[in-house]
């Protein structure tokens, strides 16, 4: 989700940042704790894993490497996740895995394996991984492939149709958004949607009232995006539109203030399957806004929330608020971060089932897991004791009483438990 050095590469750096990494990680990326919100100060993990408030702990689910029940293996770097209610008494986790072509080493085959028939492109390492829970005690009960072939699948999103998984790529042949069933016990035909553009996608949500797709871009000077079906029963079968402010062409966010609607509109993409990485020069040519880096993205009762990972004044981050009307709509900022002390570069979030937003930093100082409540305030919720490695895939389980998150470069997926529902949580 980065376009700096690959964490991977520099824990591989020798000279003094190798020698300066053989420190406690606590004492090489020391970051001033936030708010201790209405769940307490973080607790160290005594094991060096995730700190969390006290009455929280967590389970490892599954581990890079780890064979899986259709014979395959977990990929590295998990990334982008959704929880979805499964058959007989499970959740079901979708789970994207950030892999290049080059990343064999991470990828989802075993010595000898080869790509399966329904794999998109056999080269690639990307795809997408099934994880079925106990929905009572959140215990794995079985783990499978669904999407192979594909390359830097980043976050996604939920949809009606199951997980939107994004390919934050654009080589030949990729680029795009596919769907994935999570009913999949099995390598699913890959199920690509060009009406959604091919472009760096980070994340999509769909609302199901509309079947209205919003979709971000991962670039510095990126776009954001609606598809809109002509028909909600022919969800796509429809325009690729992006974001424009009414009033300020090529309107520059980043520097926004918070609590100031602006007034929206859409703009036609002409072309949303180019050959070339043209969809937000198509945009912005049409006067369309820049967010910078369009990435995290959920949606509640219609309302959509967005991380622009470096806006705002301090560069580490802004989240704004879309509240369609019809084909306008008002887009605010009601978070953004004024210190990487407070909100460092945001990126996955989600809503929890009580209305506070919980976002998973990429930083580059250690990564916490922030919750923003209903009023405005950023606390914390998690902290990487492991590792300076990214959070990803933060999500709920449907009945609220468990937080899955994917630590990535440590290749850890994990399902947080504890007094989520206590009494006075406010709702959003």
């Amino acid at each position: 989700m980065r376009r700096r050095v690959p964490r991977r590469s520099f824990l591989r750096f020798g000279g003094a940042a190798a020698a300066t990494l053989t420190l406690p990680f606590s004492l090489v990326f020391s970051r001033k704790p936030q708010s201790v919100g209405r769940f307490g100060p973080l607790v160290p993990d005594p094991a060096g894993v995730l700190d969390l408030p006290a009455g929280f702990t967590y389970r490892i689910l599954q581990r890079a490497g780890d064979d899986m029940d259709d014979g395959y293996r977990m990929p590295g770097r998990p990334d982008g996740m959704g929880c979805f209610p499964g058959p007989d008494s499970t959740v079901v986790l979708l789970r994207n895995h950030e892999n290049s072509p080059g990343d064999k080493a991470i990828g989802p085959y075993k010595a000898g394996q080869g790509a399966p028939a329904e794999a998109y492109d056999a080269a690639s390492m990307g795809g997408v991984t099934r994880l079925v829970l106990d929905a009572a005690t959140f215990e794995r009960r079985s783990s499978n492939l669904v999407l192979a072939g594909t390359n830097r699948n980043c976050a996604g999103g939920l949809s009606p149709w199951g997980w939107l998984s994004c390919e934050e790529n654009v080589d030949a042949r990729h680029g795009y958004v596919f769907v994935c069933p999570a009913t999949a016990s099995g390598v699913a035909p890959p199920q690509r949607l060009a009406g959604y553009g091919r472009f760096l996608h980070e994340a999509a949500v769909v609302d199901p009232a509309t079947s209205i797709a919003y979709l971000t871009e991962d670039r510095a000077d990126s776009c954001f995006y609606r598809f809109k079906p002509a028909d909600p029963a022919a969800p796509f079968q429809g325009r690729l539109q992006a974001l424009s402010v009414v009033g300020a062409r090529n309107a520059d966010t980043s520097s926004w203030a918070l609590g100031e609607p602006r007034e929206i509109a859409w703009v036609d993409i002409d072309d949303p399957d180019p050959r070339d990485d043209t969809v937000r020069m198509q945009a912005r040519a049409k006067g369309a806004a820049v967010i910078r880096r369009g990435e995290g993205i959920c949606l509640s009762q219609g309302i959509v929330y967005l991380c622009a990972t470096i806006g705002g004044p301090a560069g580490a981050g802004q989240i704004f608020q879309l509240v369609p009307a019809g084909d306008g709509g008002t887009l605010e900022v009601v978070a953004h971060s004024t210190s990487t002390d407070e909100l460092d570069m945001p990126d996955n979030i989600t809503i929890a089932p009580w209305g506070e937003l919980f976002m998973a930093e990429d930083g580059y100082r250690g990564n916490f897991l922030r919750g923003l409540t209903v009023d405005g305030q950023i606390f914390d919720f998690a902290r990487n004791a492991r590792s300076p490695s990214e959070l990803s895939g933060v999500c709920f389980s449907p009945d609220g009483r468990a937080l899955f998150v994917n630590m990535q470069e440590d290749g850890l997926t994990l399902a947080v438990t504890g007094p989520f529902l206590e009494a006075g949580a406010p709702r959003r």
